[in-house]
């Protein structure tokens, strides 16, 4: 009898939270006809947004040029993560304006301008299911079994999945609980491989994972950048010095763009993140 009181309260909670997600209001646009999207170049032109009255971002403004790899560093809190936000419009800028190939993002269509945009975070959501259907999540298009195994051998996933008594139909428990961080990542890269987005989002996928599983995700990330235009969110400066651009902010906005080398001499924030950052790994190499 305690047991099932503990589970009526516990499905009590999870019921509620079901419920506030579809009373919310679904988002909609105030435009008639939209103007359809073009792949080119991506403009921030003087973004501002804050939470809560308390302003993140300060009159960023940038251009991330097709085919080219943006990396973004800087403390924590500065707002990297909210300039995600504001790219696949979760959230609209308070001030300025995000613009493709001269075109305003809010003349774009929402659906039309989110299936721009692949996003691989560090944290990547797995769900109740098997690898195949995690795999394939939101993928909007019939996908074969060959085109699957070939995406999974790109992604460096194939080989671990074939190991598993039901390969690519072994369940997975709630986030994934069941395999190792590496492998959620190689699964995350795969789903990113089959949408095919002309545009990459990356929130640094490397950050909590030990050496091996980070050699591997650095290969299968390779392969994802290949021909597309990539903004990644770095917290190690090692792995974005051959980024074409690095990005620095700071709490007043942008203090720099550059390369690591321009950056390293010029710029006093990205020169003491990248100190810190050689520091972090020499301790990491020397742990017993």
């Amino acid at each position: 009898m305690s047991r099932f009181i503990t589970s009526v309260q516990s499905t009590k909670g999870a019921t509620e939270r079901i419920f506030d997600i579809l009373n919310k209001k679904e988002e909609k646009e105030k435009l008639a006809s939209f103007e359809n999207p073009s792949f080119g170049i991506l403009d921030f032109k003087n973004v501002s947004f804050g939470y809560d009255e308390k302003t993140i971002l300060k009159n960023i403004s940038f251009q991330v040029i097709p085919n080219t790899v943006t990396a973004i560093v800087g403390p924590s809190g500065v707002g990297k993560t909210t300039l995600f936000y504001l790219l696949e419009r979760f959230y609209t800028p308070t001030h300025g304006e995000i613009f493709l190939n001269g075109k305003p993002q809010l003349n774009i269509e929402l659906e039309k301008w989110r299936s721009m945009f692949s996003y691989v975070s560090q944290d990547c959501p797995i769900l109740v299911g098997t690898i195949k259907e995690n795999i394939l999540y939101g993928i909007q298009r019939k996908v074969s079994e060959e085109e699957l195994i070939k995406i999974s051998k790109l992604a460096s996933c194939h080989d671990f999945i074939t190991e598993l008594p039901n390969g690519y139909d072994t369940k997975l428990g709630e986030r994934g609980i069941n395999i190792s961080g590496g492998q959620k990542q190689r699964i995350a890269i795969a789903r990113a491989l089959l949408r095919n987005a002309p545009f990459l989002l990356l929130d640094e996928a490397t950050a909590n994972l030990d050496t091996k599983s980070e050699i591997i995700i650095k290969e299968a990330m390779d392969k994802l950048i290949y021909g597309k235009t990539t903004i990644v969110i770095a917290h190690r400066i090692s792995t974005i010095q051959n980024a074409d651009q690095i990005i620095v902010l700071d709490k007043n906005g942008i203090s720099g763009i550059g390369t690591h080398e321009q950056l390293l001499e010029k710029n006093e924030l990205y020169h003491d993140l990248a100190n810190q950052n050689h520091k972090a790994e020499i301790n990491e190499c020397v742990k017993p």
